[in-house]
């Protein structure tokens, strides 16, 4: 558990962020932006943790993204410029991480929903960038990654205009992996999480950065960039339980 208002809590092989300022939709402060990379370097760093999980406090909103009463004064735009990007530090995360989104899910907040691997919605989930409607682009990888997930279409529409998708647009362009009843997101991201958790971290980690690699990568380089993940794997023990597993009819223990 961390002090303020980035929650972390471990076990079962998970670390659990919740962004808990629900009475302000869960947008973040600068102290909320320093809490929450340390919990995501926690989450590297201890070798309990094999899945990460994000979600938001209450029903309302997973976050607003920034607080933009924190933005209003800007005294030195080169420490802004080197500022905490709280998008970036769950993006960085090398282990898989899983958002739950309910409610409003916008800027920021929609930026750190997308450096996530995996999404799942809530029916009450909003999501979208408004930030050309305040008069700035987002700076936590919209622009770069939205494109990515839905294309370049639906990305500039949801860009250019800064209106929100509901939950089942999202789901059908593409934005979130599975649309579930608000009640079943935790419920959701936890069995997800579990079973990712099951399987052996160095598999699991090595094929997250393999598929990362394919966002930046020529064909080529990442098919070759694969085979060097692949050869690591198979150097390692947990190959050799994965195949006991199988000539014994049972889960691998990992």
């Amino acid at each position: 558990m961390m002090s303020g208002r980035i929650e972390l809590t471990i076990g079962d092989g998970i670390g659990r962020i919740v962004l808990a300022r629900p009475e302000k939709h869960n947008a973040i402060t600068d102290d909320m932006r320093r809490e929450l990379r340390r919990a995501c370097l926690e989450i590297d760093d201890n070798p309990d943790i094999r899945v990460a999980t994000i979600t938001g406090a209450g029903d309302r909103a997973f976050s607003a993204g920034s607080d933009l009463n924190g933005l209003a004064d800007i005294a030195d735009i080169w420490a802004f410029r080197n500022r905490v990007e709280y998008a970036a530090v769950v993006r960085d995360i090398r282990k898989p991480v899983i958002a739950g989104l309910k409610g409003w899910v916008l800027g920021g907040g929609m930026e750190m929903a997308i450096a996530a691997d995996i999404r799942i919605a809530g029916r009450s989930a909003k999501i979208g960038g408004p930030e050309v409607t305040r008069g700035w682009v987002g700076g936590g990888g919209a622009s770069q990654m939205l494109p990515r997930l839905v294309g370049y279409g639906q990305a500039m529409r949801m860009l250019l205009t800064g209106d929100p998708v509901d939950a089942e647009t999202a789901l059908r362009i593409g934005l979130v992996e599975e649309l579930v009843d608000d009640a079943a997101v935790v419920p959701r991201v936890e069995e997800l999480a579990a079973r990712i958790a099951s399987f052996s971290p160095t598999a699991v980690q090595s094929t997250k950065a393999a598929v990362r690699a394919a966002l930046s990568t020529p064909l080529e380089a990442g098919i070759r960039y694969e085979n060097e993940i692949h050869v690591i794997c198979m150097a390692d023990k947990d190959r050799l339980e994965g195949i006991k597993a199988f000539q014994e009819k049972r889960d691998g223990k990992f």
